[in-house]
């Protein structure tokens, strides 16, 4: 199990993580939370009706990380559209955007409050570190966030591609770009071994 994640008998998976895992996560967990911005505040509308119509930001975010995680929803995958075109993707874009990024902002915020929480209830264990046990609904929120984080770290270290990623596996040990590869390369086996634990 060290490593990797491993399904549970009658659903969910496990992973054994020692301290300073624990720690990596946990901190990229909240660095992702304070990028992703607090929740309603305290004047939100007890209305549900009125928080199901309300509006969010119809403008794409400036960082590129926030970018990455919220992506406008219309756009040319052949290519570059003409200038019509272009300002017709934009407004549809626009548009969706207004009516679904406070709920993707609200999901991306439960599933990365999930890690947190989850790795703040672990027993540690007597020679350190400790097994983490995900059920089934925890375990896809877990992989939300894995996502999250390994697009908010590629987005820094500008990959863009399969061979972007190729790159980093060479990358000279005194490079200082080399933690973060570390942790995107590491995130990425965690995910792919948790995506395994879910597949029927």
């Amino acid at each position: 199990m060290p490593g990797h994640f491993e399904p549970l008998p009658g659903g969910g998976a496990a992973v054994a993580l020692d301290d300073v895992e624990i720690s990596i996560i946990r901190s990229l967990a909240v660095q992702l939370l304070e990028l992703i911005g607090p929740g309603p505040g305290a004047d939100a509308s007890d209305d549900p009706l009125a928080e199901l119509f309300a509006e969010g930001p119809s403008e794409p975010p400036r960082d590129p990380v926030l970018k990455r995680l919220f992506p406008d929803a219309y756009c040319d995958p052949e290519g570059t559209p003409g200038p019509q075109q272009a300002q017709e993707q934009q407004a549809h874009s626009a548009e969706f955007r207004r009516y679904t990024e406070n709920d993707l902002r609200a999901g991306k915020r439960e599933n990365a409050l999930t890690v947190v929480r989850t790795l703040d209830a672990l027993t540690p264990a007597a020679d350190g570190g400790a097994v983490l046990e995900l059920s089934v609904e925890q375990s896809r929120q877990w992989l939300g966030s894995l996502n999250d984080l390994r697009l908010a770290i590629g987005s820094r270290l500008e990959i863009t591609d399969e061979d972007d990623t190729d790159v980093l596996y060479r990358l000279p040990d005194d490079d200082p770009r080399k933690p973060m590869v570390m942790a995107y390369l590491w995130l990425g086996g965690l995910q792919e071994t948790l995506v395994n634990t879910l597949l029927p």
